[in-house]
């Protein structure tokens, strides 16, 4: 990405101009961190229709953050040189044309090839809203408030997809919820024009198509490996999926480090507010999606609730997730992000700790209360997180710091799904038993997912049913107690890493 942010010159921006184009520019970041998530209380309902393996399943939600987090840094570098503006529309049109064909997808195989579509539109989306904040609004006061209403979107948008998907399923088929990104980009697309300064380098380096490859070859493949691993164990195929990882990710970076102008300037991550930030920002996502995954499917699958149920079952945890995403922003100015955002860590692992204590107890009310435990930390820790992400660098490395940050955040969605969703797949396959007389073809689909089992179980008899029902809950809460306890040990983690980089940063 090219290193220097230069805008076409602007008239000083009046209050309202300013917070109308915040709102405006809310509108692709609430689409696309629903969309991360709106799948999860839908897949009950994809399961029956299109009868997608376990594999399927997982790619079906998370081949959308992967493309998108694999091409958000060289759609960054096009947004430098076409504008950022422009390279907007034209993701928010993509976007919607395909998000009217992944709604009418008739195979899982054509699903998954429209999230992946989705995610290449999404990346044209997203690089260009945190840097255009840093433009519209220079006093650090005001940025710093809109960057707290931009994290907590973010954040806030994942978990209200389970709440927009649960009353879209209520009354409609699960393509719906696919058909949600049409009217707000409609909106979008007439508003922004009007309001939203364009943004360029008029001086960008040169189109680098082998950084953009290399990008693509270190995500893509690890995250393969990394459900490999958790699906079937250690292997061939999945060791070297992570060799083929490793080594474009060192050739990424020697790369960029030998260039003139790098597409992503990867010495930012020298700066510890930078790397420090970073980190939160990925690690307080991946908690997030991570939870989301398995309780969307309890909810449901095992508590017998509604999609609108469910849904509002985790209303609580998102409001309490906004509440602390706006209310973090006064705590800062007293208290250092470092004790701040380690506190906001230490509460997420408390959430996951309930959940791997309570968890498999059957009761409602304990992952009702994780949930919430677990959206004030990633509300408060997001919006520090992006806060010194953008204003731990030069304002000539505002564009290169919003695309990290941003493919933190989707990195953090995919690794939530492709290791916690694996691991929980998993144990889940070891561990259901199907009762005799089962068919091999429904017996295949049962041992694959929870809803597979939930959607045999309707076709057989009373007392065989049963018996499958009960297994598969209690192999589902099984899996969970194990993804929950390594949530707790990956957020301590970053927690103490968090303490140790942010030590040093100003309130």
């Amino acid at each position: 990405m090219a290193t220097h942010l230069v805008t076409t010159p602007q008239p000083t921006a009046t209050s309202a101009r300013r917070w109308t184009a915040l709102a405006v520019l809310m509108l692709p970041v609430l689409l696309v961190s629903v969309d991360n998530t709106v799948l999860s209380f839908a897949l009950p309902q994809i399961s029956a229709a299109l009868a997608p393996t376990g594999t399927q399943q997982l790619w079906i939600v998370d081949v959308y953050p992967l493309v998108l987090a694999g091409l958000l840094v060289p759609m960054g570098s096009l947004a430098d040189r076409v504008g950022r503006r422009r390279l907007l529309l034209v993701g928010a049109t993509g976007f919607a044309v395909v998000s009217v064909v992944a709604a009418f997808a008739p195979s899982a195989g054509a699903l998954v090839a429209s999230r992946a579509l989705l995610g290449f539109f999404g990346a044209m989306l997203m690089p260009s809203t945190l840097s255009l904040l840093r433009n519209v609004f220079t006093d650090r006061t005001e940025r710093r408030l809109a960057i707290a209403i931009w994290a907590t979107a973010f954040a806030a948008g994942s978990a209200l997809g389970p709440i927009v998907g649960g009353l879209l399923l209520q009354h409609f088929w699960w393509g719906s919820v696919f058909l949600l990104a049409v009217p707000v980009l409609v909106v979008f697309l007439v508003a922004a024009p009007l309001v939203l300064p364009e943004s360029k380098d008029p001086e960008p380096g040169p189109l680098d198509l082998v950084s953009v490859a290399l990008a693509m070859a270190t995500t893509a493949p690890l995250v393969w490996s990394i459900k490999k691993l958790a699906e079937s164990g250690p292997s061939l195929a999945a060791l070297a999926g992570a060799l083929i990882g490793l080594v474009a990710g060192v050739t990424f970076v020697r790369r960029q480090l030998g260039r003139p102008v790098p597409m992503l300037d990867v010495r930012l991550f020298r700066i510890p507010a930078f790397s420090g930030g970073v980190l939160v920002n990925l690690l307080s996502v991946f908690s997030l999606v991570g939870f989301l995954f398995f309780v969307s499917q309890d909810l449901q699958l095992v508590h017998g609730l509604s999609p609108v149920q469910a849904g509002l079952a985790l209303l609580p945890g998102t409001i309490g997730m906004v509440v602390a995403g706006l209310g973090v922003v006064r705590v800062v100015r007293h208290v250092s992000p470092a004790r701040v955002v380690a506190c906001a860590l230490l509460l997420s692992a408390v959430g996951y700790a309930m959940v791997a204590l309570y968890g498999g107890s059957g009761a409602l009310v304990p992952l009702v209360a994780a949930f919430v435990v677990l959206s004030v930390g990633v509300g408060a820790g997001e919006t520090v997180s992006n806060d010194l992400i953008v204003s731990s660098v030069p304002a000539s490395k505002a564009g290169a710091a919003s695309a990290i940050s941003e493919t933190a955040y989707e990195l953090g969605a995919v690794l939530g799904t492709a290791v916690l969703g694996s691991i929980l797949t998993a144990s889940y396959h070891r561990a259901v038993v199907v009762p005799a007389g089962v068919s091999p073809a429904d017996a295949a689909a049962a041992s694959e997912t929870l809803g597979g089992a939930a959607q045999v179980a309707s076709t057989l008899p009373d007392d065989t049913a049963r018996a499958l029902l009960d297994s598969a809950g209690e192999a589902f809460a099984s899996g969970v107690g194990t993804t929950a306890t390594i949530g707790v040990v990956l957020t301590l983690v970053a927690a103490v890493v968090a303490l140790r980089t942010l030590q040093d940063v100003d309130a």
